[in-house]
């Protein structure tokens, strides 16, 4: 199984990191190959809503030059896509969003082109955030459950644990068992 990792945080050693310690490993021993990229390292420009994506068949087709071709064709090449993130007001990272804002290219639903390039593709949710997961992480999960019925890919759910202990909350018994069977519930279906 190929999986693509999105690290929406800003630092790269940082409390989603470290939750994805155990994740990653998990599914490493279990032979699925892992994509690992971090967004805040990239050129990500905001979507600016020509459409020209629209009109191009067969692949991505975003006319900007940045480094967004480039991460889509990881997804496009991948099995699962996991999101991971720490919560800001009760949303994902700037970066993160305004790569979200660009899967444009990733649906031909809006021009002369049709059809999807993920579709049928899993899509998960890591999340670190300050608040309890219902109201801390909730708006986010709804949001991305909203976008996977839009682009008909399957919600694997959303693991999250709350910070109330800087790095070491991230690293309890629990958090790792967590993070370790997320990640099993993946590659197990």
């Amino acid at each position: 199984m190929k999986i693509c990792i999105l690290m929406g945080s800003p630092r790269a050693k940082g409390n989603t990191a470290e939750l994805l310690k155990p994740f990653i490993s998990t599914l490493e021993s279990n032979g699925c190959a892992i994509t690992y990229i971090f967004l805040s390292d990239l050129n990500i420009q905001p979507c600016n809503g020509c459409y020209a994506c629209q009109q191009i068949d067969g692949h991505y087709g975003c006319v900007q030059d940045d480094d967004v071709g480039l991460i889509m064709d990881c997804v496009i090449e991948s099995d699962c896509i996991v999101l991971a993130t720490p919560i800001y007001t009760w949303y994902c990272t700037a970066p993160m969003k305004a790569l979200l804002d660009r899967h444009y290219g990733l649906n031909k639903f809006y021009g002369k082109a049709k059809g999807s390039l993920w579709a049928g593709k899993r899509l998960a949710i890591i999340a670190t955030h300050g608040y309890d997961a219902k109201y801390g992480a909730e708006p986010f999960e709804t949001g991305i459950k909203r976008l996977c019925e839009h682009s008909n890919l399957e919600y694997m759910g959303m693991y999250s644990v709350r910070d109330e202990d800087d790095i070491a909350s991230f690293q309890t018994e629990s958090a790792i068992a967590g993070a370790e069977a997320f990640a099993r519930s993946l590659y197990h279906i």
